[in-house]
């Protein structure tokens, strides 16, 4: 295959740390271990900003007050400033500024042949076409949350342009890609031409993620003992189920049970006001982590729990599912039926999957599972995840359909 110059357009990309930053940066590297020339246009870190990586990846500035710079393994990173804000108008304001810098940016980067970029947001699908047409470049387009469907809008003037920017996104666009089949189905009605739409899965890089021994965790946040622990590791945010875990938690005061949650987001306030409120002292609240430890802390675990907020569980499928497989955990998911999780996990024997709507019976499940499930049964099924992993959703793997899909265009 001829060398062709790419660029991956995003909102997030290393050295910010989240899962789609760690995803993208492999997907870059495999792309540029293929032979091709790979250039990313970014944000710089506001999501998650971890030190130790912000030391291997510094940034420098380019256009003094507008681009900063970065170099990614041998691969040019081009960071537009952005912060995270409380306020909503501000965040706004910097959502847009970021368009209108990286749309600037996109302009002065030569000779593109590709342009790849995940959802969310809508909005950067849109900005690519353009560019595309500017550069007489080809756009791919990553589905990772359906929306506008995620939003939960009712029918309204909002909903219907957005309806239609996506629709518009996915029949100018030179491909589209999707992670998974109930996505593939939901979407594909919208389209007039289904051959550009693709089934991609995400993937997790083997290399880093897989069953480790946890010896270096600092012992005050990770302390030994023979207790169950149930870890949960990301956002704690609207996309998940937090009343759940609480209920879970009075369910289960008094039993040799802990529940770890690691993170920030919107939702980590109300969670530490109901632990306080309802004497939980059975959940602790930790920071993010580095991602270099993550292996260690998914090991340190016993099971990783995933309770996805029913109301938008069918618009989007945490990436984090692939690493805790490929570490050899155990889940314990809540979801409903036919959602992407659900249709994903259901017969691969690694996960318990409660399909129940309400949080009190949901927790009730819960609760009754953790104290009547084996070790011995914990650690079977975290190999059968492990076994999936390292045959269909390794890097080396999925990254050869995305090198096959760029051949073809």
């Amino acid at each position: 295959m001829a060398k062709k110059k790419i660029l991956i357009h995003s909102i997030v990309f290393n050295p910010d740390g989240v899962s789609t930053a760690y995803l993208y940066g492999d997907i870059a590297r495999a792309l540029q271990e293929a032979g091709h020339e790979v250039v990313v246009l970014t944000t710089t870190p506001n999501y998650n900003v971890v030190e130790s990586q912000l030391r291997a990846q510094p940034l420098s500035w380019m256009v003094p007050g507008f681009l900063k710079k970065s170099d990614f393994q041998g691969i040019k990173v081009l960071h537009v400033p952005q912060k995270k804000f409380k306020s909503t108008t501000l965040r706004l304001i910097g959502f847009i500024y970021w368009h209108i810098v990286s749309f600037i940016a996109a302009l002065f980067i030569r000779k593109v042949d590709v342009i790849i970029s995940p959802s969310p947001p809508l909005t950067i699908g849109l900005l690519n076409i353009l560019i595309g047409k500017l550069k007489g470049a080809k756009v791919v387009y990553n589905v990772q949350e359906v929306y506008p469907d995620i939003l939960g809008l009712k029918p309204g003037l909002v909903h219907k342009l957005l309806s239609r920017m996506e629709r518009y996104i996915y029949n100018k666009s030179q491909a589209i890609t999707t992670i998974d089949q109930i996505f593939y189905n939901q979407i594909s009605p919208r389209f007039k031409n289904k051959e550009n739409l693709h089934i991609i899965p995400n993937f997790v890089d083997t290399d880093v993620y897989h069953p480790v021994e946890s010896t270096s965790l600092d012992p005050s946040l990770f302390p030994k003992n023979d207790a169950l622990k149930m870890l949960y590791a990301g956002n704690i945010g609207m996309a998940q189920d937090w009343e759940t875990l609480v209920e879970t938690a009075k369910l289960t005061k008094g039993e040799n049970i802990e529940y770890i949650v690691i993170g920030e987001g919107v939702k980590r306030e109300w969670l530490s006001e109901q632990i306080v409120k309802f004497d939980l002292n059975n959940i602790r609240l930790l920071p993010y982590q580095p991602r270099e430890r993550m292996p260690e802390i998914i090991s340190y675990s016993d099971i990783q729990f995933i309770f996805m907020a029913p109301a938008i569980a069918a618009q989007g499928f945490p990436s984090k599912v692939y690493t805790i497989m490929a570490c050899g955990k155990t889940m314990i998911v809540c979801s409903p039926e036919n959602t992407p999780i659900v249709n994903f996990l259901q017969k691969l024997n690694c996960a318990h999957l409660i399909t129940d709507s309400s949080a009190e019976v949901k927790a009730h499940h819960v609760a009754q599972w953790l104290k009547s499930v084996s070790r011995d049964t914990l650690k079977q099924m975290g190999q059968n995840g492990t076994d999936v992993i390292k045959n269909i959703y390794s890097k080396k793997v999925v990254t050869r359909q995305y090198l096959s899909l760029i051949e073809k265009l």
